[in-house]
Order: structure tokens, then sequence, then C-alpha cells
């Protein structure tokens, strides 16, 4: 198994809570983790969200690691890699009927955006 070190727990919540930031992308409204000492990040999730309804429901857990593709591999992956913003990669994965994150930062990822415009461009 991966190296990895707790990052973060994502709990979905229905109640808007101070400081949320909003990603357009994913419908979906993050706050706590920069001020919670034990890395509690809250989740609210608009209609029309397009994360897994696992993702939506049920807490989660999130390691940082050094490999992401080695951290999913053999694993029931639930959302693939991605990059959601610069230098950061993540997945989630299902273990025992759990969601799972995992991150991988450093260097430079270009986002699914920046992807797709490389791809028109070509």
């Amino acid at each position: 198994m991966a190296k990895m070190n707790f990052h973060h727990l994502g709990i979905p919540t229905e109640e808007a809570k101070g400081g949320e930031q909003y990603l357009e992308k994913y419908k979906l409204f993050h706050s706590g983790y920069e001020t919670s000492p034990y890395g509690v990040e809250w989740m609210r999730f608009e209609p029309g969200c397009p994360l897994p309804e696992l993702v939506q429901r049920i807490p989660h857990v999130a390691f940082e690691v050094e490999d992401l593709e080695a951290a999913i591999a053999g694993q029931e992956v639930l959302i693939p890699p991605n990059s959601p913003s610069p230098g950061v990669r993540v997945a989630f994965v299902v273990h025992n009927g759990a969601p799972i994150e995992f991150l991988e930062f450093g260097r430079r990822f270009p986002t699914a955006e920046e992807m797709q415009r490389e791809d028109r461009e070509r």
C-alpha cells in the first residue's frame, strides 16, 4: 500500500456554514478545512451536483499521497484522477461501502479545462 497521511474528513451537510467557498463546476459549497484543527471539511451540495451520490451522502476520509496512481491501484475507483485546481490531483475509491479520497500535491497539474483546451488546439 502506498504511503499516506491524513488530510481531512469531509462531511456532507444541508446547513450553510460560515466561510463557504463555492465550486461551480461541482455545484458544491465547502468550508471549515482551513480553520479546523482536526481537518473537518463541511460540504453542501446543490441540486444537479455531478458528484456520485455516495460522496454527497456519506462522510469521506481523505489522505495525502505521493503517487495517486499507486494509491488507487487495484481499488474500486469512484471518481478517477482529476485536477480540480492547479497543483492538486484527486481521486476517490470505495472501501467497504465508504468513499475514500486521495490527494496528490506538488508539481502543477493541468486542470480538466486546460487539458480539454490543449486537446482542441491539437
